[in-house]
């Protein structure tokens, strides 16, 4: 018999890349905890840690931060179609297609050799933040700003992005997004990039799939309806009753359960716990509290705990991000783990190629065309 829920429960690969316990809300990348890594590393050495598998020397980390410094500027063909698409494409309608374009005189665009595919994960990696940071920057109709070879990577790209000195507490928010974001398993965006790499196409190709999955609302586009749903809320209205009413109107609430996890995300619970910390430095705790109520009327009334789009939406509103940038952020994230599933993949491939449950009709005979009766109308 068919799997009925999705593929739910059915293994598709063997990885070291990622594990989830998803009854107590555990998720490790390579055999680090996810909350020792937020508190301790950087975005760029959880890079390091998924290509590689281990974590970097210091030496090693001074390397590979100075390379993806180096790989952040466009060509010139890529940053004349994010220009192009600031005017009239959605976000993540430009990232998919600058993504795209992206391969189109990349170096190793050719090979999909395990050190020509980290090469080109490595340029994806510091490349999407500048294909991102420019096309806002166009679309509200100010000039781009150049990388600041200073800066880290979650730094830089607040800094590319609006343009003011970035303070530590923002770059370290940042940066722990992005590292809670990096990788999660064989969801539906690694899935797809998964199975265009079992064809044997390209790095380039798996990823520009894999934004096309993340695009939808049941994935990565979650976060921008959890701060449509926050902004939604009149100011001074009872939070509680308007939750309770959308529930009684069976809607469903953005940001709430998960295929995997059983309890609270543990993404989740650090993004809470920042989002916290902004909205107190802020002065302006409104979204936070709406959230927090939010968050306790779902969990009393429908027993579900927030995901991790849930307390992304309000942190990445107190960063200063536009709403509409929220999915594409998440995708500049996840590229290494895409990425790496990609590497993953080519190393030791067989086509992904399951099979369907037929449910249409038996074998019936061909009647010409004139012999043919419309159907009848109920």
């Amino acid at each position: 018999m068919a799997d009925k829920g999705g593929l739910e429960g059915v293994v598709v690969a063997r990885s070291r890349l990622c594990s989830i316990d998803g009854i107590n809300g555990v998720l490790i990348y390579s055999g680090y905890d996810v909350g020792d890594l937020a508190e301790h590393s950087s975005y760029e050495e959880v890079c390091f840690l998924t290509l590689h598998g281990r974590l970097p020397t210091r030496a090693e980390m001074d390397e590979f931060t100075a390379e993806l410094t180096n790989h952040r500027g466009l060509s010139e063909e890529t940053e004349s179609v994010v220009d192009m698409l600031a005017t009239h494409a959605a976000p993540m309608e430009m990232l998919r297609t600058a993504v795209s374009s992206d391969s189109f005189d990349d170096a190793d665009k050719d090979s999909n050799a395990g050190d020509a595919n980290v090469r080109k994960a490595m340029r994806l990696i510091a490349k999407m933040p500048t294909m991102v940071a420019r096309y806002h920057r166009r679309r509200t109709g100010l000039a781009p700003i150049p990388s600041d070879p200073s800066l880290g990577h979650a730094a830089n790209f607040l800094h590319m992005l609006n343009g003011e000195p970035v303070s530590e507490a923002a770059a370290k928010t940042f940066d722990v997004a992005l590292i809670l974001h990096a990788d999660h398993e064989m969801n539906a965006s690694t899935f797809t990039a998964r199975v265009i790499a079992s064809t044997l196409s390209d790095m380039h190709s798996a990823i520009t799939g894999a934004i096309g999955a993340l695009k939808g609302p049941l994935h990565g586009g979650a976060n921008e309806q959890v701060m449509k749903l926050l902004q939604s809320i009149p100011e001074g209205a009872s939070v509680e009753d308007e939750i309770h009413a959308r529930l009684e109107r069976k809607e469903r609430i953005m940001g709430f359960g998960h295929r995997v996890y059983k309890t609270w995300d543990p993404r989740a619970v650090i993004l809470k716990r920042f989002s916290k910390q902004l909205a107190d430095e802020s002065g302006d705790p409104r979204w936070y509290d709406m959230s927090e109520s939010i968050e306790q009327t779902v969990v009393s009334e429908k027993g579900l705990y927030p995901n991790v789009d849930f307390y992304s939406a309000s942190t990445y509103h107190y960063l200063g991000i536009d709403t509409g940038l929220f999915t594409p952020i998440f995708a500049m994230s996840r590229v290494v783990g895409w990425a790496a599933h990609v590497i993953e993949q080519h190393a030791d491939n067989r086509l992904i190629r399951p099979s369907s449950e037929y449910v249409g009709p038996a074998v019936r005979d061909y009647e010409p065309i004139e012999r043919r009766e419309a159907p009848a109308v109920v």
